[in-house]
């Protein structure tokens, strides 16, 4: 899998100092200490075995892989034999991740399963820390006849971070990085730098030109508040209330509420709820959110768990619409029969979770382009008795998020390989971005324009252009929805 490749590669650079620094401080410690105090490394055959065994606990879809069945092995040699036969923890776990296609859409089953050599970084991303200059951006093909040719296009900008202060702004383009043309074969290892310099350039809608101007750039560790933009618009004389929200992270569920509050005190009429960069996160705060707009389905199903058979009488819980957050404060609702929501194909698993759950109760109007198509969750497994963080093998940093659940809505509806059709089809302009939070943004406007009585989408007089990814695809957690997860339940 070029996915798991790509992964191995950007951490094992990025913890290259942190080895470093760990193997000198275990060679000063084993000057004195006895032999029997030194800290062990495990060996790949031990990884290999947690490995495999966490996939055949737990795995969504276990029983597309043979390797995996319970009665797979007759004999302990003969699975120790068959363990010896991979040269490395990544090729078993590539080996039993199916490589099944959906016959319906004609897409991978699994194409979000994947290993991490450093779990630390991941648990760091799952919390909303990453190393980041501030520039969020997509990165776009060229028209024809240059396909193979991209550039990227700045989304919007963090707060107090190296590109604020550089003045880069939403809508800005550029088309190299370090001075090399950013193309369909180089983009991820460029972006992946932790210092670079881009060359701007302008973008008509037709052709790519270069300006001169560069702008150097360099990463730092840095926490995002997902909660971009919450504010109260004036439409058609009502408080009409939007929320930019860039991902669903459990730390700031406090900040998601409080801007639920802030509408709750406009008294807003309506909402749009823009997940155009939205690639999803955390399952409890997806329910929090859709109980946020919502409030009068408290205890109502929003969704129920599909685990692989093995575990679903532990794990398959049904989730309902709640009125708490995780930290226990009450939930500032709306009470809303109907929900404007912005998309793209960014918008995934956590966002389309809350389209999906959502849809049964409320009206659910949908504006922009198709969203990505991702059902499933997966949860971190640790090399410990019951696969919990607690007891994790000393010896090494290997962890598996393996997709393990598979959700429907309350009445059912699941598999939505090639995600969320719009109701109003209308892809960004990266020729005439607009200003997020402001009714010139034309996916914004659309909605305004819905909310006043015309449901027709504007004319698109501009080319379709393919996105390849976007600045956080380089994050362990790129388009993934996570769940809790309760090693007690194992037995």
């Amino acid at each position: 899998m070029l996915f798991l490749r790509f992964y191995k590669e950007n951490y094992m650079r990025k913890t290259l100092l942190f080895t470093l620094l760990f193997t000198i401080s275990l060679v000063w410690v084993s000057c004195f200490s006895d032999n029997d105090d030194s800290p062990s490394f495990a060996t790949s055959l031990e990884i290999k075995d947690y490995i495999w065994k966490g996939m055949n606990a737990f795995y969504l879809y276990k029983g597309l892989v043979p390797d995996l069945a319970n009665d797979r092995f007759n004999s302990n040699q003969e699975y120790t034999d068959y363990l010896n036969g991979f040269t490395s923890p990544e090729t078993i776990f590539e080996d039993i991740v199916t490589d099944d296609i959906d016959a319906a859409s004609g897409l991978p089953v699994d194409d979000f399963s994947f290993l991490v050599d450093n779990y630390i970084a991941l648990e760091q991303a799952l919390d909303g820390i990453t190393l980041n200059n501030g520039m969020e951006f997509g990165l776009v093909r060229y028209p024809e006849p240059n396909q193979s040719l991209v550039f990227g296009f700045v989304r919007y900008v963090l707060p107090g971070t190296d590109a604020e202060t550089k003045g880069i702004q939403r809508g800005d383009i550029f088309n190299t990085i370090d001075g090399i043309q950013i193309d369909d074969q180089n983009f991820r290892s460029l972006i992946d730098r932790e210092s670079y310099t881009i060359g701007l350039a302008t973008f008509d809608g037709n052709t790519v030109t270069p300006t001169g101007e560069s702008i150097p750039l360099t990463k730092v560790q840095y926490t995002e508040n997902p909660v971009y933009i919450a504010k109260t618009l004036d439409i058609g004389g009502n408080p009409v209330g939007y929320l930019m929200y860039n991902g669903f992270t459990g730390d700031f569920d406090t900040q998601l509420n409080q801007a639920f509050g802030q509408f709750q005190s406009a008294g807003v009429t309506d909402l749009i709820l823009d997940l155009r960069y939205n690639g999803g996160g955390s399952v409890t705060t997806a329910i929090d959110l859709s109980s946020m707009i919502t409030g009068q389905f408290n205890g109502q199903v929003f969704s129920t768990e599909q685990w692989n058979e093995d575990r679903q009488a532990q794990f398959g819980d049904t989730n309902l619409f709640d009125n708490t957050i995780r930290t226990g404060a009450a939930i500032n609702s709306l009470n809303l029969s109907r929900l404007f929501v912005l998309t793209t194909r960014s918008s995934a698993s956590a966002s389309e979770l809350v389209i999906n759950g959502l849809d049964p109760y409320i009206e659910v109007i949908q504006i922009g382009t198709a969203t990505r198509g991702k059902f499933q969750a997966s949860i971190t497994l640790y090399d410990s008795n019951n696969f919990g963080r607690q007891g994790a093998n000393p010896g090494h940093t290997y962890a598996i998020q393996p997709l393990v659940l598979k959700s429907a809505n309350s009445v059912g509806y699941t598999d939505y390989y090639e995600g969320f059709i719009p109701d109003i089809e209308l892809a960004e302009d990266y020729a005439n971005a607009g200003t997020l939070g402001e009714l010139n943004e034309p996916l914004l406007q659309t909605a305004a324009d819905y909310i006043l009585g015309n449901r027709i989408a504007p004319l698109q007089d501009f080319n379709i252009l393919e996105n390849l990814g976007d600045s956080n695809m380089i994050n362990p957690d790129y388009e993934r929805m996570y769940t809790k997860f309760d090693p007690k339940k194992m037995k």
